[in-house]
């Protein structure tokens, strides 16, 4: 029989435990329905291979899922390293989220360090994948009603690099500082200079790329691929796809900008009996081309117009990551340890969403009037009520 698995103390049964949450954590609090909605033993549950003695020897380690609890509030909050520490043992119910009495102090800034080391050096992205997943699949579960649009488009990411600076260490001959960021390009865009005068520059930066895929009627996204900066939108479908096939979503239809305006896209969609909702260039139709006829029926269908309508809605997660969640800029240097900034980004992003459309339960408040959502709740009541 091998050794059985023990973990740090949490003091969750003491009588700094529950009768103190019961108390101070209200039913509709963000954080309780964030802890119920979602099984995070059973996310976290892979995580027990990044640890040497796997829980079994050597000194008694954090239970992963605390672990990985502890990552997402980082990027819930938009803090890390000694700031969430200290954010974590400012907050009950932060506390509450993570398992933890309030007489408890959280795991430190180090041991949050060493594991997001740990996962990056590990090269399992299998792991990582796996939570993204798996808390998708559950929110699925809670019967998160999903339509038939999926949504294609990239968002970059700016690598932790100082332009300056770098242009020295060029200079004198010293590695980049970050060697798996590439050159991003995002085209002219309107400068202020100091003097205040306005020019139109080339924007260009050196950063990474995140390749999702998005469910427009929940606005949930389904997959992902985090890549180099110069990637191409196109070249990334066929993983996305993949993916989307096997969470078995009821997709009948795939929309996005010009960047997926690829016949072998096109064919593989149709392959699989569902319609194109891409927009399609001026070139397909303006030609003196034959085949012209066969897009131009295209863009007189109904999937096709529905999609091009409501392409603009992959924008609001990204929009939420970056302005709420510190996706503008890379937290780590290299692509491993972005690739875990993203899939815990969006796992953010589609947390707080799928828990607002299952039980109404908002980390902000609400917005009002005419930017007022419209929606029924999947419970009426909290189910832990």
């Amino acid at each position: 029989m091998s050794p059985r698995r023990r973990f740090r103390r949490t003091g969750i049964n003491s009588m700094w435990g529950h009768m103190v949450f019961d108390q101070m954590v209200p039913q509709n609090h963000f954080m309780r329905a964030l802890r119920n909605l979602f099984d995070w033993e059973a996310l976290g549950e892979g995580l027990i291979d990044l640890y040497k003695g796997r829980g079994q020897k050597g000194s008694p380690p954090y239970d992963p899922s605390i672990m990985l609890r502890m990552l997402f509030l980082g990027y819930l909050y938009g803090v890390s390293g000694r700031g969430l520490e200290r954010l974590v043992n400012d907050s009950i119910s932060a506390h509450f989220f993570l398992g933890l009495a309030i007489n408890e102090l959280a795991p430190d800034h180090s041991c949050v360090s060493d594991f997001t080391g740990r996962l990056a050096s590990a090269a399992r992205h299998d792991l990582v994948q796996a939570i993204f997943d798996g808390l998708l699949r559950q929110g699925m579960a809670h019967g998160l009603d999903f339509g038939g649009i999926q949504l294609l488009d990239a968002v970059h990411t700016e690598a932790d690099v100082n332009a300056e600076k770098e242009k020295t260490r060029v200079k004198q001959g010293k590695p980049p500082r970050d060697a798996s960021a590439r050159l991003v390009h995002k085209g002219k865009r309107k400068v202020v200079k100091p003097n205040g005068t306005t020019v139109e520059e080339e924007v260009t930066y050196m950063g990474y790329k995140t390749h999702v895929s998005m469910d427009a009627k929940t606005r949930v996204i389904t997959s992902l691929l985090p890549s180099w900066g110069n990637s191409a939108d196109n070249k990334a479908f066929p993983d996305l796809f993949v993916h989307d096939l096997a969470l078995g979503l009821p997709t009948h239809t795939y929309g996005g900008d010009k960047a997926y305006d690829d016949t072998d896209i096109f064919e593989r969609i149709e392959q699989h009996g569902m319609h194109v909702g891409i927009k399609l260039r001026r070139t397909r139709t303006q030609k003196k081309d034959p085949n012209k006829e066969r897009w131009i029926a295209l863009k007189q269908t109904g999937h096709y117009q529905t999609a091009v309508k409501v392409r603009s809605r992959v924008e609001q997660p990204f929009g939420q990551a970056k302005d709420k969640h510190g996706f503008e800029r890379c937290r780590y240097l290299g692509l491993a340890k972005y690739r875990i900034q993203a899939f815990m980004t969006f796992m953010v992003v589609n947390a707080k969403r799928m828990v607002k459309l299952l039980t109404g339960i908002t980390f902000r408040e609400l917005a009002k009037g005419v930017r007022k959502e419209v929606y029924k709740p999947v419970y009426a009541t909290p189910p832990w009520a």
